[in-house]
């Protein structure tokens, strides 16, 4: 592993070569990054479904443990993410290496992107295939976006901001390895115990609470009045907790 400080650079670095990334490119690769946590999800639903009652929080840590592979493939394989951008983009930010305008165009063009594809994965690859249209997948699929719309704003604002410093320092620690093995490990252990907490993730819900729609169980004022309040908690867990609090504590200004 590389150095607290050592990772705060390499941060940085990460979130200024974001910004400069050519628009096409940040399109596709946020379409993947979408698209990717989304069959995290429809994983994670696959699996627990059909012993979900029976096994309880023990069926929500096995779904877990299958999630965190979108951002696995994201972060080594070539993604964009709303919510690690919020991590990395800010940090560049505070360090002055990009505008607080590139951080924003970055930000909604990435938000963009990531909703295609996640709503690529609810429509074709569940409603269209079948794979949460029925049965207990159809069940899990319903239960887990009412869970979600269920949450006050304030809830919802809350656990948002619990599942960006996770997802922020699986970032974190995935910048700080020096080994794929060790990136791994890194982005796998903070995904899994948010997930397992249940705390909400704005483009995993951008995923699942549009699968339940297809499905005629939630619609999309109930979308939007849920992903806005868990997109601001998102923001701060991020770049606040993460990068705000680590550049405080890292940075040192001669």
């Amino acid at each position: 592993m590389y150095s607290p400080d050592e990772i705060l650079e390499k941060s940085i670095e990460m979130g200024t070569k974001k910004i400069a990334k050519p628009l096409l490119a940040k399109l596709i690769l946020g379409f993947i990054g979408g698209a990717m946590i989304s069959l995290g999800y429809l994983g994670y639903i696959r699996v627990i479904s059909s012993v979900a009652e029976q096994w309880g929080s023990f069926a929500s840590f096995i779904g877990a443990c299958v999630f965190p592979i979108g951002l696995i493939v994201i972060l080594l394989g070539g993604g964009e993410l709303i919510t690690g951008n919020m991590m990395a983009v800010a940090v560049a930010w505070f360090d002055k290496k990009v505008s607080g305008k590139d951080l924003a165009i970055n930000w909604l063009t990435i938000t963009f992107a990531n909703f295609l594809g996640a709503l690529f994965v609810a429509y074709f690859f569940g409603h269209v295939t079948g794979l949460t249209t029925s049965g207990h997948f159809l069940e899990e699929t319903a239960t887990v976006a009412q869970s979600k719309i269920a949450a006050t704003p304030i809830q919802a604002f809350i656990s948002g901001i619990g599942c960006n410093w996770f997802v922020g320092l699986s970032l974190w620690l995935c910048y700080g390895a020096k080994d794929s093995a060790g990136k791994i490990l890194g982005i796998w252990f903070p995904v899994m115990t948010f997930v397992a907490i249940g705390f909400q993730h704005s483009v995993a819900n951008m995923f699942v609470i549009p699968a339940a729609i297809f499905e005629g169980n939630a619609t999309w004022l109930q979308f939007i009045q849920n992903v806005i309040p868990v997109y601001a908690g998102n923001i701060i867990g991020g770049a606040i907790m993460v990068s705000g609090l680590y550049y405080l504590a890292f940075k040192h200004h001669d």
